[in-house]
């Protein structure tokens, strides 16, 4: 089975799912509550075990309750946490996530700017045997380290591109061979008029492939050959948390076997829309049968 590694953030979601978000500052009743591993990195992950493929990551999290949750909520979903590194000084990434009954998110997140940005613990000799690394920029330092070597051992990389990183993104680019940009982020990115424009820009950096995820706009994309579009599934939200980070993992799997592009990108955004049926960024996740199911249906 072939092996990716997942580079970036892990964290700890707990998740509220409120009938309407409130107009002012008040008390509010949450409808439903549950606690989830969070993380663009490591939900990537969970998503890409859960479909039957091999994932690894290599994150950081404190050496803290939250970081035991992390760690254990990842092992149960099958993935490799050998490189989920704990640090005895860091406190784990947290988030509180107030959903409403659209299906719609506010985020609030703690990330612990003291966590060791060190790298050197990495084993970096691992990603000659890999099919692919998948990294955000939630780390930039071993987003960096990583992506210079897989492209010495011609290994695809693939880019969750969010917002946070733009003075980053350009050195970054040189190494990636797909770039998958939030709406947002590509926006802050390139400003040109028009999402054509956005992703060609994109590509006269390095990637062979420019894409952005456009929530129910679906996904659209930019290459060699020209590009094109994948609608998004129909699906009654309940929660899209964690969809993007689901479209990642799938896409990555999918790119990994072979499949033509085409192919990953209806496969991927299969696999973030089912995910946003449940409440958490991981309880809707899909297995491999599943999304073929329903793949059939649609």
């Amino acid at each position: 089975m072939k092996r990716i590694i997942c580079v970036g953030h892990s964290a700890l979601d707990r998740i509220y799912r409120v009938e309407a978000f409130p107009r002012a500052p008040s008390k509010v009743r949450a409808m439903e509550h549950v606690e989830s591993g969070g993380g663009m990195a490591a939900n990537a992950a969970a998503a890409i075990a859960r479909l039957g493929g091999r994932a690894e990551l290599w994150s950081r999290v404190g050496d803290d309750d939250a970081g035991a949750r992390v760690k254990a909520g990842l092992k149960s979903a099958g993935v490799d946490v050998r490189s989920l590194q704990s640090f005895e000084e860091g406190r784990t990434s947290t988030s509180a996530i107030i959903v409403d009954d659209a299906g719609e998110r506010l985020i609030v997140g703690a990330r612990d700017i003291n966590m060791p940005a060190g790298t050197s613990w990495l084993p970096l000799e691992r990603i000659k045997g890999a099919a692919a690394v998948l990294g955000d920029v939630r780390w930039l330092e071993a987003l960096r380290v990583s992506f210079a070597r897989a492209r010495r051992e011609g290994i695809i990389t693939v880019l969750d591109a969010d917002l946070g990183a733009r003075e980053a993104l350009a050195e970054v680019l040189a190494l990636t061979d797909y770039a998958i940009f939030s709406a947002p982020a590509l926006k802050d990115f390139a400003p040109q008029p028009g999402t054509g424009a956005r992703l060609r820009r994109v590509l006269q950096l390095g990637p062979r492939h420019a894409g952005v995820t456009l929530g129910v706009g679906g996904y659209r994309w930019a290459d060699a050959a020209g590009g094109g579009s994948q609608p998004a599934f129909p699906v009654d939200a309940v929660d899209t948390t964690g969809a993007g980070d689901a479209f990642h993992g799938a896409f990555t799997l999918a790119l990994v076997e072979g499949q033509p592009v085409e192919s990953c990108a209806r496969f991927a955004c299969a696999v973030a829309a089912m995910k946003c049926t449940r409440l958490g960024s991981r309880s809707g996740l899909p297995t491999r049968a599943e999304v073929e199911a329903f793949l059939a249906r649609n």
